[in-house]
Order: structure tokens, then C-alpha cells, then sequence
């Protein structure tokens, strides 16, 4: 059923629309129609340049909906991909599948592979819309931090910014890039980690870690380098830094203290997992930025809501099975899952904190969408682009609803709570209309 009516939807339309009810119809997964029943403008908006009116609503199958959230598809703004048409843990074409599962309508891809995505040829991955793939240059040939590499002619052939590995670009040729300029206004991704002061440790170092006796990670590493970064992006105000995943209380507090902060992003798993959380047996230990405490989690979640943070990443980077059985200290850190992105925060955020649905729409969307230099999404009539998302909606993570290849997602094979239903980035086949009310395709 790639056609219905939806009554009474609650409707997420843009950063500056509030939520409405609305009735929407759907017309071969695309909004032909948006009608809302309430607030301030309640003008239907149909097709564009069509001119066509809607269909009579017992021409579709009609849906009571008024559980269920309509909104723009995610964006996430920073993920990695290491080989696109040969990986045994994740293919480009794999990789759309799950982001569209997910509710994930565009995605940008760090330049992190097998072959570093460092010069213009090299950047031709695309996807087919509505899906959106970005690319990510490289600040450095070769991610090797040793020489510049070919700034302009990146941009020029559509990278949306520049990246840095997962750690700091070394100070000396970070601060010549900068000065050079070739970048103009678009973001460069940066990553606050010194990988030497680490110490080979792969947990925060609190007192949660200390008792279980992980390999500790001090808050230093993370947030000396942060400062070095602050004080470039004061020093050269031109420049439009962004700063990847933070992930320390330490580092939060060094953001929040300024006022006009550079953006910043935080990854999903560092807000609803911890290490006072985790079982040893869990998926999601081995991560970078290595996996904080307590404190941590409540302070990132704290400055996302204060608009301190601007977006929330998924960072996918996937295993492949071989490699997910190593032991932790000697495997490739990392962990995947857009699928699992939207309904674990809508149970942590929502349910639990009391957030709204814009809120996190906010990080989730519209913020992500700024983070990348982007208008942000917005659900207009012709749409491809949408989501529909059921709280309530029970379902089990496995290979009946996972389409990544990635071997190391966290909850497989747990029942979760909150589904993406159906989207516009996906086939109707897909879509999940199983549910009391909702007619059989």
C-alpha cells in the first residue's frame, strides 16, 4: 500500500512550525497533501505546480492516526564507510538500505577508507534520490596529518567541507590550512581526541570504569585538544569549525563557558549507553570517543538540550562478524545501527526526560542539517523525504528489520519499543502497516 489517507497525524513540518495535527494524504509514497487541522495557518498545501486537487478521501485507504508522528527524514552528519562496493561489513548499497530503514534520508560520509577520499576523484560515490549522500573531503592526503590535500578541487567536485581523522589534526597544519583559506566558509570537522594521551585505554576514566577494572581513558585527552581548537576558532572567526562527537562532562563545560561556541556534534550511543550502564557482555564498550560515565551522559544531554550541542551523529562504522569475534582491546573500535537511532532516544529523551517531539527533530534533523552548512528539511507537498514514526510500536532488532551488513549493533535480538512504520525513501513493501486500524496492503 504505497497510498493512503492518514487522519489526525501529528505533524512535524519544519524548525519553525510547532506541532499540529493534520490530515496527509499519500500518493505513491509521496505527500500530495497536507492539510492541517489546527494552529495558527491551516491552509492545505497540495503538489507543487500541479494545480491538481487531492483525491476524495474514500478513494484511499484511510488511516486514524493519531498516535503516530509524520515528520522530515534524519540526517546524520558524520558516518564512515570504508569500502563501498567490495566491504564485508558494509557496501554503499547496503549502507542506503539502512539508512532508509532508519528513518535516515541523508547521510555524510567522513573520508575515512581503504582509499582515503582525498582527492576529487575519489569523491564520486552518490545514492539515488530522495536518498542524499555527502562527502566529506579530506584535510589532510591521506588522513596521514603530514601535508595539505588539494582543498579547493575537494569542494569543487562537491565535497561539503573538510575532515580530519579521529583525532586532532596535528596543530602546525591544521593552523596553515586554516590561515590558507581555501575552504572559504564551509565546515571543517574536527575531531578534540589527542590519541597519545589516551593511553591505550578505551573507557572514560571515572570511578564507574576504575571499579570494573576497564583499560582508562583520562578526560584530558579530549579536553586539551579542545582547547587548542577553541582558541583556534577564536583566532580565526572566518573559519566555521566544527568540533565531532564530544563526550566528556569536562569538555561541555569548556564549550558551554563560551559565547558564541563553535557547533558540535555528539554521538546517539553516548547518550543512552554509559559504563555504569553496560553489562561486560554488551556491544558498544570498544568506541571513539571512548565511552563516558554517568556524569558524562547527563551533562551531554544537558548542553543538547541548551542548544551547546547542535546535532546528534550516528558514526556507523561497521564490523564485519570475523572481526567483531577479536577480543575488545585488540578489534577496531566501533559500532553501528541507524536503525535503532530514533527509537532509542525517543524512549530516553521523550519518555523519559519529558523532551518534545521538536526537540528532538531538532537534533536529530534540522540541527544535523545546519551542522552540514544545509537548509534544513522541511515536509512540502511532491515529498519523498518523510518519515512515520509509532511510539508505541513493539518489534524485535534482527535480520527481518536490520538491512546493514555490520556485525556490531548493540540490542540484537532484543523487542524494542518505537518504529519507523513507513517512509518515502524506501518501497512500500517495506513499510510496516501491520497494526490494529491500519488495512492489509
Amino acid at each position: 500500500m504505497s497510498s493512503c489517507l492518514l487522519r489526525r497525524v501529528n505533524l512535524l513540518q519544519g524548525p519553525d512550525s510547532p506541532p499540529v495535527r493534520a490530515d496527509v494524504w499519500i500518493e505513491n509514497g509521496s505527500l500530495s497533501r497536507i492539510e492541517p487541522l489546527e494552529g495558527p495557518s491551516r491552509q492545505a498545501t497540495g503538489s507543487p505546480g500541479t494545480g491538481a486537487p487531492p483525491p476524495a478521501a474514500s478513494d484511499l485507504p484511510s488511516i486514524t492516526a493519531e498516535r503516530l508522528w509524520l515528520g522530515p527524514s534524519l540526517v546524520d552528519p558524520h558516518s564512515v564507510l570504508e569500502d563501498p562496493l567490495l566491504g564485508r561489513a558494509e557496501t554503499l548499497s547496503s549502507l542506503a538500505a539502512a539508512a532508509a530503514s532508519g528513518g535516515y534520508g541523508t547521510l555524510a560520509l567522513l573520508p575515512w577508507g581503504a582509499s582515503w577520499r582525498d582527492r576529487p576523484e575519489r569523491l564520486g560515490l552518490r545514492w539515488d534520490p530522495p536518498l542524499r549522500l555527502r562527502l566529506w573531503g579530506s584535510f589532510s592526503s591521506e588522513g596521514a596529518d603530514q601535508d595539505l590535500a588539494p582543498h579547493a578541487e575537494q569542494l569543487a567536485c562537491g565535497a561539503i567541507g573538510l575532515a580530519g581523522g579521529d583525532a586532532m589534526v596535528r596543530l602546525d597544519l591544521l593552523e596553515r590550512g586554516l590561515r590558507l583559506g581555501e575552504m572559504g566558509e564551509r565546515p571543517v570537522l574536527l575531531a578534540p581526541r589527542d590519541a597519545a594521551l589516551t593511553q591505550q585505554g578505551f573507557v572514560r576514566e571515572r570511578i564507574e570504569a576504575i571499579r570494573a577494572g576497564w583499560p582508562l581513558d583520562p578526560p584530558l585527552s579530549e579536553l586539551l585538544p579542545l582547547q587548542q581548537l577553541l582558541c583556534l576558532a577564536q583566532a580565526l572567526p572566518q573559519r566555521s569549525l566544527r568540533l565531532m562527537n564530544l563526550s566528556t562532562l569536562e569538555a561541555v563545560h569548556a564549550l558551554g563557558a563560551l559565547q558564541a561556541p563553535p557547533m558540535a556534534s555528539v554521538c546517539w550511543w553516548h547518550l543512552v549507553a554509559d559504563s555504569g550502564r553496560l553489562d561486560p557482555a554488551d556491544e558498544g564498550w570498544r568506541v571513539v570517543p571512548s565511552l563516558g560515565g554517568p556524569d558524562d551522559r547527563e551533562a551531554l544531554i544537558s548542553a543538547l538540550a541548551a542548544g551547546t550541542l547542535s546535532a546528534v551523529s550516528v558514526q556507523h562504522v561497521p564490523l564485519d562478524a570475523e572481526e567483531r569475534l577479536l577480543p575488545l582491546d585488540q578489534r577496531r573500535p566501533g559500532l553501528a545501527g541507524h536503525g535503532l537511532v530514533l527509537p532509542l532516544l525517543w524512549q530516553e529523551l521523550v519518555e523519559r526526560r519529558g523532551w518534545s517531539a521538536q526537540q528532538l527533530w531538532q537534533v536529530l534533523c534540522w540541527g544535523p542539517s545546519t551542522f552540514l552548512g544545509e537548509e534544513p528539511e522541511r515536509l512540502t507537498g511532491g515529498s519523498r523525504r518523510w518519515l512515520l514514526f509509532d511510539p508505541e510500536r513493539r518489534w524485535r532488532w534482527d535480520r527481518s528489520r536490520c538491512r546493514s551488513l555490520a556485525a556490531n549493533q548493540p540490542f540484537w535480538q532484543e523487542e524494542l519499543r518505537g518504529a519507523v512504520l513507513a517512509s518515502g525513501l524506501s518501497a512500500a513493501r517495506g513499510w510496516a502497516w501491520d497494526l490494529p486500524g491500519i488495512p492489509e496492503c
